[in-house]
């Protein structure tokens, strides 16, 4: 707040972020307001550490947040849990010359976001301080008790109080300016002399932190003697509560203006918590004395819809309390935060059950001593005896949300039919603020579960390859996406890898994501080319509807081939690291996207060494605001270039450097290790489609698992290939092949060129024959079928000895 050469004066947070959005300057002030100290606070991003609202974490992002930002938000206490109502005041930095991270200096990030934080609920309840130049005329804030009452004087009553910012310097006087920029410096973190300069002069240049204050004072009179000039009138004093009529208006439009004023601070956010505060706020001093808002528990933790019958065993939650009273008249007696229940013949829960606002004239001492006894053993009667008091019931959409209670003092006339009037509609606007705030809520709850609980939890353990994920969605609520990965095992060993990105936002495309996955893993399991999978998903997307478009990249990997397959839907490339730790984005046919039709999808292969890796990701992670997707491709690649085999290092270490700290967009990376399979872990026989072909390969398979020191498998082995060969010699075709592979289990595969499928069925007790895949089906872990490009194959696992 600057008045003239009037300053206020209070304690204030300064923090400053790297241009990775990481905390590097955390001061004491910083460690006492959110109850955590430096060393478990430099390195993180704020929105981690504090828990910031998602519409707020923007703010804080180096150059996604382009201009200043202020406002106030509650946040948890890291320590206690305890509310802290925090004032901001955030500003980008560019990075100055001589900062870490400039040629010729020390470190890799400069700073590049200043953010100052003062605590709101201390400043309300003790008053800040005020300075003349150098001259201190209150000191800031400090305990509660003596020592505030000679800082402000009880006539003086503090409201409102909200940040907000100055003009800039070149708008202010000299004898402000200059005290602003030298007590900003001193918050600064030991930089040199330059960077601190262009650090103090952003600041003057976007406007210095300043205070809106509501603030009432009663002023004594005394007689005009006529004697001297008249003083000056003081300076008005900024206030963000709602303004009493100008003179250019009639005073019947009064309480027209202050509606819509007051509809619109209540309004003016999506957190259902804070409109409540706002309500209360605005109420006093220009409808009561006293204001109180209490939620129903289940509104204010979103748990379930509001309550259809309200009754004493209906928990209720104080949310918001305002009063023009001595500041810390009511903090103890009434809290904030305070979980209650309310005696059924209260005019609390009457109002609440009948819907209609319950007005008492004069409160009675009786009275007062009944309506006290709700709340416990504390001592109310004071708070409501002799004053006027109107408790009004929060409805939206039918369902009861709460209620609020308006208090005036004695010496105040009572609620008239105006007053009613305008508390029954600020009362309607309220309920639907909270209501709405509260279904934006649970919406974007509802989409981040369901978009959630539809991707993988773990990676599959499969022989030959690694995999490793990351997923980190959209810190802003509304752009909850439809990024999805998946690594789905596939027959023969084999690997498929995918990655999609459903176009928009929401919980719709939350839900086609999860479509979109389940039509994979259905269509990944018939084992087809990955060209040919992206086509059947293309038909799939188009006969679901016209909004169902994805972009997708599915690559399947061969741990005895040494060889990944890919085709492309739209989707950003891939990244092959070699195990010499050269990099190169694949060229993968481009394609268009999943349910746009009408072009040919291609695939490709590459042969990939043991210790290789493919990174696949989503647009996420490379498009910024200060870069398009081929600029962050080859980031990418740049990154990881020489990157280690521990994958989860890898995905860690794009997060960091690539992904901006609270992303506009989903961002989803797979990173997978080509191992292979020994080749003296695998044997292949070619067998002529003879029966004496049977016992051969029986013998075969008995001295190839000797050799392996597999004895115990020996016999179940050999009956396992001796049922499979025969069934192909009697009802496939063509050239017939048995592979054995030794990996986490023993696979058995049997291919022939037939292209009938084997399948389970039930033999009577008379039949000669159909028991053999029952047979198989018994002895075996796990058995199955899939198509080839010339045939069939028929595969049998079995778990290996421990």
């Amino acid at each position: 707040m600057v008045i003239t050469d009037l300053l206020g004066v209070a304690k204030m947070a300064a923090i400053t972020l790297d241009g990775r959005g990481r905390i590097s300057h955390w001061d004491d002030t910083a460690a006492d307001l959110f109850g955590v100290g430096p060393p478990r606070a430099l390195g993180r991003p704020p929105a981690a550490l504090l828990r910031l609202p998602r519409e707020h974490r923007g703010a804080f992002e180096p150059k996604a947040f382009g201009h200043v930002w202020c406002g106030a938000c509650t946040l948890a206490r890291v320590d206690t849990g305890e509310p802290a109502e925090v004032g901001w005041w955030v500003y980008p930095i560019d990075r100055a010359p001589g900062e870490p991270g400039e040629p010729g200096a020390h470190g890799e990030h400069g700073v590049s976001v200043l953010a100052l934080a003062a605590d709101l609920r201390r400043l309300r309840r003790h008053g800040i301080g005020i300075t003349i130049g150098d001259l201190l005329l209150a000191p800031p804030d400090g305990p509660a008790g003596a020592g505030a009452a000679h800082r402000r004087p009880a006539s003086a009553r503090l409201l409102r109080i909200e940040p907000a910012l100055t003009a800039p310097a070149a708008d202010l006087p000299d004898s402000s300016a200059g005290p602003l920029a030298g007590r900003l410096a001193d918050l600064l973190p030991a930089l040199d002399p330059a960077a601190a300069e262009k650090i103090t002069a952003r600041v003057l240049g976007l406007g210095c932190p300043a205070l809106s204050l509501g603030l009432t004072i009663r002023l004594p009179l005394v007689p005009h003697t006529g004697g001297g000039p008249a003083a000056p009138p003081a300076p008005p004093v900024p206030s963000r509560r709602p303004r009493p009529a100008r003179r250019d208006v009639p005073a019947a439009w009064e309480p027209l203006a202050y509606l819509g004023e007051a509809g619109q601070q209540i309004g003016s956010s999506l957190d259902h918590l804070q409109a409540a505060r706002t309500l209360a706020e605005v109420l006093v001093p220009r409808l009561a004395d006293f204001a109180a808002v209490e939620l129903l528990e289940r509104v204010v933790a979103d748990s379930a819809p509001p309550a259809a019958e309200v009754d004493e065993t209906t928990l209720m939650r104080r949310v918001a309390v305002a009063h023009n009273d001595d500041a810390g008249r009511w903090d103890e007696a009434v809290p904030e935060g305070e979980a209650l229940f309310l005696p059924s013949g209260t005019p609390f829960v009457q109002a609440m059950r009948t819907g209609r606002p319950v007005h008492i004239r004069r409160v009675t001492s009786a009275q007062a001593a009944r309506l006290a006894a709700a709340f416990g053993d504390r001592d109310l009667s004071p708070l409501f005896t002799g004053r006027a008091l109107l408790v009004v019931p929060l409805i939206a959409r039918g369902r009861v949300l709460g209620t609020f209670k308006l208090l005036r003092k004695p010496d105040r006339p009572g609620f008239g039919d105006l007053d009613l009037a305008m508390v029954d509609e600020l009362a309607r606007r309220a309920a639907l603020c909270v209501d709405n705030g509260r279904l934006y809520r649970r919406e974007v709850q509802v989409a981040e579960k369901l978009q959630r609980s539809m991707l993988p939890d773990d990676p599959p353990d499969v022989a030959g390859a690694r995999v490793r994920y990351r997923y980190r969605p959209a810190e802003q609520a509304a752009q909850v996406g439809g990024d999805w990965f998946d690594a789905i095992p596939l027959p023969g060993c084999r690997l498929g890898i995918v990655v999609g990105d459903v176009m928009g936002h929401g919980l719709t495309s939350a839900a086609i994501m999860g479509q979109m996955r389940t039509a994979v893993r259905t269509l990944a399991a018939e084992d087809m080319r990955p060209d040919r999978l992206l086509r059947q998903l293309d038909g799939l997307a188009r006969r679901l509807g016209e909004d169902y478009l994805a972009t997708c990249l599915y690559a399947v990997y061969d741990p005895v081939e040494r060889r990944c397959t890919l085709a492309n839907a739209g989707h950003v490339p891939p990244v092959l690291v070699a195990a010499d730790g050269a990099s190169r984005v694949l060229p993968v046919p481009p394609g268009v996207p999943i349910g746009v039709g009408g072009e040919p999808f291609r695939t490709m292969a590459v042969d990939v060494e043991d210790g290789s890796q493919l990174v696949l990701c989503t647009d996420g992670l490379l498009e910024r605001r200060d870069r398009d997707i081929d600029e962050g491709l080859e980031e990418l690649r740049a990154r990881l270039a020489g990157a280690s085999p521990d994958l989860d290092g890898t995905c860690d270490d794009l997060l960091d450097t690539l992904a901006a700290g609270t992303p506009a967009d989903d961002i989803a990376i797979v990173a997978v290790g080509f191992d292979g399979i020994p080749k003296d872990e695998v044997v292949t026989w070619e067998l002529e489609p003879e029966p004496n072909s049977v016992p051969w390969i029986r013998a075969q398979v008995a001295a190839r698992l000797a050799g392996w020191d597999l004895h115990a498998l020996i016999d179940t082995a050999q009956l396992l290939v001796s049922e499979l060969v025969t069934n192909a010699l009697v009802h496939g075709a063509g050239s017939l092949g048995v592979r054995l592979i030794k990996s986490r289990t023993l696979l058995c595969e049997v291919h022939d060129d037939g292209t009938d499928l084997p399948h389970l069925r039930y033999t009577e007790a008379t039949e000669e024959s159909g028991r053999g895949l029952q047979l198989v089906s018994h002895l075996a872990a796990r058995w199955g079928t899939h198509r080839t490009g010339s045939g069939k194959i028929v595969w049998v696992e079995q778990r290996l000895p421990r």
